[in-house]
C-alpha cells in the first residue's frame, strides 16, 4: 500500500509497505569548517595604522612626546582593566593606579630604571593605603588586583619608556614594535590559511600552532634583519630577538585571553573599531617591552 501523496507520509517520500522494511541512512557529508577573521578588517587596518602614524611621529621628530604618548596608553589601559575586573566585583583602586602610572613613566623617562621601580612601589604602596578607609572586606583582593594592574600595565609599559630615552631611542622602539606587529600579522594570517592545530584551545581557540609557527619564522627573519641594517650587529642577535619577542608576544596574547575568559568578556572595550579596547592591542606589547629592554641593553649597548 501508498500514502497519499497529499499525507505528511507521502510529501517526505516515506517508503510504506506491508511488510517492514530496514532503512538505509543516508552518508553524512562533513563540511570543512571555514576559518574566519572574527574582526572588522578594514576598521582595524585604519586603527592599527593611525596608532602606528602616531608613534612613528613622535619618535622620529620629538621623542619626549613618545613619553607622553605612553602616558596617554597607560591611562586608557589602566581604566579600561580596572572597568573589567569590577564585573567580578573586584574594585582596585583608581586614582593611585592612574597617578602612580603617571609616575612611573615621568620618571622612566627622566631617571632610568631604577627610578621606574622605586615609583612602582610607591604605586603598590599607594593602593593599599588608598583602600583602607572601604574596610577589611575584600581588602587583600583589592589591593592584590590593583598591584597587579600596576605591574601588567604602567610598569611594563615604562620599558618601552626607557628604550625611547637612549640616544637611538628610535631605533630601539621601533624594533620592539615592528617584530610584536610581525607577529600578530603573520600569525593570524598563517592561522587563518593553514590553522588546523590549536595552540591553547581552553583559553583561545583560534589560535593554531601553525599560525605561531609562522609568527616565529616572520619574526626571527625581520630581526636578523633589522638588526644588520639598522643596528650593523650579528644577524643571529637578530635571530634571537625575533624569537623572543614571537614567545612574549604571544604569551602577553594568551594571558589576556585567560584575564577575558576569567571575567566572561569578549574585549576589554568596544571603542576601538576592529580592536576592541586599547588594552586588546596593548596585551603583546606590554610583556614584549620588559624582554625587547632587556635584550637591547644587552646586544646594542648604548654609544
Amino acid at each position: 500500500m501508498r500514502p497519499d501523496p497529499n499525507s505528511p507520509a507521502g510529501q517526505f517520500g516515506m517508503a510504506w509497505s506491508d511488510e517492514p522494511t530496514q532503512r538505509t541512512p543516508r552518508p553524512v557529508v562533513p563540511v570543512p569548517e571555514r576559518r574566519r577573521a572574527g574582526r572588522d578588517l578594514p576598521a582595524a587596518l585604519a586603527v592599527g595604522l593611525g596608532l602606528g602614524g602616531a608613534i612613528a611621529a613622535t619618535l622620529l621628530f620629538y621623542r619626549p612626546a613618545f613619553a607622553v604618548l605612553v602616558i596617554l596608553a597607560v591611562g586608557v589601559g589602566t581604566w579600561e582593566l580596572v572597568g573589567a575586573v569590577s564585573r567580578a566585583e573586584v574594585r582596585p583602586p583608581l586614582v593611585p593606579l592612574l597617578v602612580g602610572g603617571v609616575l612611573m613613566e615621568a620618571l622612566a623617562w627622566l631617571r632610568g630604571a631604577e627610578a621606574l621601580g622605586m615609583a612602582f612601589l610607591l604605586t603598590g604602596l599607594a593602593i593599599g593605603v588608598w583602600r583602607l578607609p572601604d574596610g577589611p572586606t575584600g581588602y587583600l583582593r583589592d589591593t592584590a588586583t590593583g598591584v597587579l594592574v600596576a605591574m601588567y600595565v604602567p610598569f611594563l609599559a615604562g620599558f618601552a619608556v626607557l628604550m625611547a630615552r637612549s640616544e637611538d631611542g628610535a631605533s630601539r622602539v621601533i624594533a620592539f614594535i615592528a617584530v610584536v606587529v610581525c607577529n600578530d600579522t603573520f600569525g593570524y594570517a598563517t592561522g587563518v590559511l593553514v590553522g588546523r592545530h590549536p595552540l591553547a584551545p581552553t583559553v583561545s581557540p583560534k589560535k593554531s600552532i601553525e599560525g605561531f609557527a609562522g609568527s616565529v619564522l616572520a619574526c626571527t627573519a625581520f630581526g636578523a634583519v633589522y638588526f644588520h641594517l639598522v643596528f650593523h650587529d650579528r644577524w643571529w642577535q637578530g635571530a634571537v630577538f625575533g624569537l623572543a619577542m614571537a614567545i612574549t608576544a604571544t604569551t602577553g596574547d594568551l594571558g589576556e585571553s585567560m584575564i577575558k575568559r576569567d571575567l566572561g568578556i569578549k574585549d576589554m572595550a568596544a571603542w576601538l573599531p576592529g580592536h576592541g579596547g586599547l588594552m586588546d592591542r596593548l596585551d603583546s606589547l606590554l610583556p614584549s617591552a620588559a624582554v625587547a629592554y632587556l635584550l637591547l641593553a644587552t646586544f646594542v649597548p648604548v654609544g
